[in-house]
């Protein structure tokens, strides 16, 4: 799971074990009082099933003791275990796929080098090598939306997709090697979308690909009303909140809107967000605590499928 948006340029880490709750409780806690363009905070379960990590990344050094203060409530004498250690390149990269174990949804995978005997013949499988952009530790959210793609694929084909905030660019390599066909995915921070590019390369993706720059969907690729049967959005709730009115706008009549990043308690404000753009849940998942919203047009009835022509 994850709170905040990534630093570009990380210098300094906090590292923490602790059990589940806590580590929920740390990560709302950070994510709520620091900067979120100048923080990130994730934390994932440990190998041993029962342990979590928590890790804080920090655009600049932070007060150590401040933050352990700020801690202790949440976590107790856990805190004094913590670790801050300066951050190199090198260790971002490593860092960023620490959590990565390979995760199964419907018939995909996404994996990393080292799980390339766990793909299966008709698995549509994706390959995350390590990067410099964060987005693989939080699995409630990528699954949760990989499986309601997968739900999705059934219903229909969608031919127009659009994955907004794609990070390492899981989504849009789900749907771009299930449908064979053109995916438009952009990202704020011009890293991911480096990584994204690479890793596009390595999945044999990158003719299918089309990437861009720029916060939402404020690019010519991506600002084209009524012009996607399909908008993914794996981000965080208050930037969901504030890009409503630009998702609906560039939905297609009959297309669906795939949301997550969001904790269970979020989901009342962003259902309602959305119904003020005339948007509908016509479904909601929820793994790890995380929520996936699925949502479209009018009321709860049957819509059409994929495929209106404006």
């Amino acid at each position: 799971m994850l709170e905040g948006l990534p630093p570009h340029a990380p210098t300094h880490v906090l590292r923490l074990r602790t059990d589940e709750v806590r580590a929920r409780a740390l990560t709302e806690l950070l994510g709520e009082v620091f900067d979120p363009a100048e923080t990130a905070v994730a934390a994932f379960e440990s190998e041993d099933g029962r342990t979590w990590l928590l890790e804080a990344y920090f655009a600049s050094e932070p007060d150590e003791e401040a933050i352990r203060e700020l801690a202790r409530p949440s976590v107790g004498d856990d805190v004094d275990a913590a670790t801050f250690s300066t951050l190199a390149g090198a260790d971002w990269v490593r860092a960023s796929l620490d959590g990565l174990k390979p995760v199964r949804v419907w018939r995909f995978v996404v994996h990393g080098a080292h799980d390339r005997a766990a793909v299966r013949p008709n698995d549509v499988a994706i390959e995350i090598e390590a990067a410099l952009a964060f987005g693989t530790g939080h699995h409630g959210t990528t699954s949760g939306c990989l499986a309601a793609l997968a739900a999705e694929l059934k219903r229909g084909r969608p031919r127009r997709v659009l994955d907004v905030g794609t990070g390492t660019g899981i989504l849009a390599f789900a749907a771009a090697r299930a449908l064979r066909s053109r995916v438009v995915a952009g990202d704020i921070d011009p890293i991911a979308i480096e990584v994204a590019r690479g890793n596009a390369r390595l999945n044999r993706v990158a003719p299918h690909l089309a990437l861009y720059v720029a916060p939402g969907v404020r690019h010519r690729l991506a600002n084209r009303t009524r012009g996607f049967d399909l908008v993914m959005a794996n981000i965080l709730a208050r930037p969901l909140a504030r890009l409503a009115p630009a998702l609906a706008r560039v939905l297609a009549p009959g297309g669906r809107l795939i949301l997550s990043g969001l904790l269970d308690r979020d989901v009342a404000g962003i259902v309602a967000a959305y119904r003020t753009q005339g948007l509908a849940l016509r479904s909601r998942s929820s793994r790890e605590g995380w929520a996936t919203l699925v949502l479209a047009r009018g009321g709860a009835g049957p819509r059409p499928l994929f495929g209106s022509r404006l």
